[in-house]
């Protein structure tokens, strides 16, 4: 650690301006499922790893040290800096070491597990140094922009850098999930998408239940236009499908408890439908809690607007990313990860539908990752240039004058 505050201090490691030059190597699912299931070598996963993971660590450092100065101080920001950096030095010490060597194998096995250990709290500590710098300095469209700009893209490498650290170890670290003995590392083969669906809705409902005695039913209809008749099937990572639909009746079950608390009538459920198609498989989520105006959807995905209270980073308390407003951001990288995406269509006064769309195969579902560049660089020094559409405000202080006689 002591190395890492040295280097933060001085000068970039010579070793990330190095790493940063290499683009990142995006998989795609059928890759993942090929490699785990046809021919897994631990050796090659190792040569892959142990330059793919430094490079993706270096480009997001790069793309650091491009923010405020005024957040990069931020006690949490340095926090998670310092983090990175550890883990990029220790990667390092594998650039020359002989795959052949089988301690050489097992040790690195283990440095990917305290890699992604470390990493845990990733989300959460960058979310309280945002917190703590706007608390300082308030609000700026300028710098709200480049941190939104940042964090989408910061948080999706995060999101790459844990699934390669869960293959290799899940494949080669003899963690085989005894309930999910057909998995291929975190892939399921054959993700049955309607029960995952209805586990995310019980741990909702489970959670609803605690904070107000009440939770809406679940309503869920499938179609296969693909295959009429058939189960609705996908390759997908079954953890990171959880995590969307997860978040997505969270809200909604809040929003429907809320709006008719009170109420003598029956809650209206929440409606899920699942669709399979040649292209995409799409959820999509409905409420009846009211639905939020047509100018806030936007801010639901913005990490500077959230109106939570402060929560505590304590990883006994609370569910995680519960009170930073991440919830819906974090969810939408999630489906943009392998090339899909999260759309919410709400009419105020009604409820929300909210769609998560994934692509329907496996061999179009390549990792979207950042690249740090020149354009990447430019987003981050060119100032916001002026709206060049009419912005309506306020109403003049005189309007008399312009209304005709």
């Amino acid at each position: 650690m002591r190395l890492c505050r040295f280097l933060l201090k001085n000068t970039v490691p010579s070793q990330i301006e190095y790493y940063s030059k290499f683009s990142p190597s995006p998989l795609s699912i059928k890759q993942f499922l090929d490699f785990g299931r046809n021919n897994a070598c631990e050796k090659t996963s190792y040569l892959f790893l142990r330059k793919e993971l430094p490079v993706r660590i270096a480009n997001s450092l790069k793309e650091v040290n491009l923010l405020p100065e005024s957040l990069l101080q931020r006690p949490s920001v340095k926090l998670v800096r310092s983090w990175y950096l550890q883990s990029f030095l220790e990667l390092l010490e594998y650039e020359n070491k002989s795959p052949e060597d089988s301690d050489v194998l097992y040790d690195f096995l283990n440095v990917l597990i305290q890699v992604r250990n470390r990493h845990n709290d990733v989300v959460p500590t960058m979310a309280q140094g945002v917190i703590e710098y706007k608390e300082k300095y308030g609000f700026d469209p300028f710098v709200s922009s480049n941190i939104q700009y940042f964090l989408d893209r910061f948080y999706m490498n995060r999101i790459s850098f844990r699934m390669l650290i869960n293959q290799h170890t899940l494949l080669f670290g003899g963690d085989i999930n005894p309930a999910h003995p057909k998995h291929i590392g975190s892939i399921d083969p054959t993700c049955n998408v309607p029960e995952v669906v209805k586990d995310a809705y019980e741990t909702a409902k489970m959670l609803c239940e605690q904070y107000y005695m009440a939770a809406p039913e679940l309503k869920i209809e499938e179609f296969n236009a693909k295959a009429p008749g058939r189960p609705l099937h996908v390759v997908y990572v079954p953890s990171h499908l959880f995590h969307m639909l997860f978040e997505l009746f969270k809200n909604s079950m809040r929003a429907t408890v809320e709006l008719h608390e009170g109420k003598t009538d029956a809650l209206p459920p929440v409606k899920a439908l699942v669709t399979l198609g040649k292209e995409d498989l799409s959820i999509r989520i409905s409420d009846k809690g009211g639905g939020v105006p047509l100018r806030k959807i936007d801010r639901l995905f913005n990490y500077m607007y959230s109106t939570a209270p402060r929560p505590s980073l304590e990883p006994s308390r609370a569910v995680p990313l519960a009170g930073f407003g991440y919830g819906l951001p974090i969810s939408r990288l999630y489906a943009r990860y392998f090339q899909g995406d999260l759309k919410l269509y709400s009419m105020e006064g009604v409820g929300t539908d909210a769609v998560i769309y994934l692509k329907a195969v496996s061999s179009e579902s390549f990792e979207r990752l950042p690249v740090f560049n020149k354009s990447a660089w430019r987003h981050y020094k060119n100032a916001a240039e002026a709206d060049d559409w009419s912005n309506p405000s306020r109403e003049p202080r005189d309007a008399s004058k312009y209304k005709s006689n």
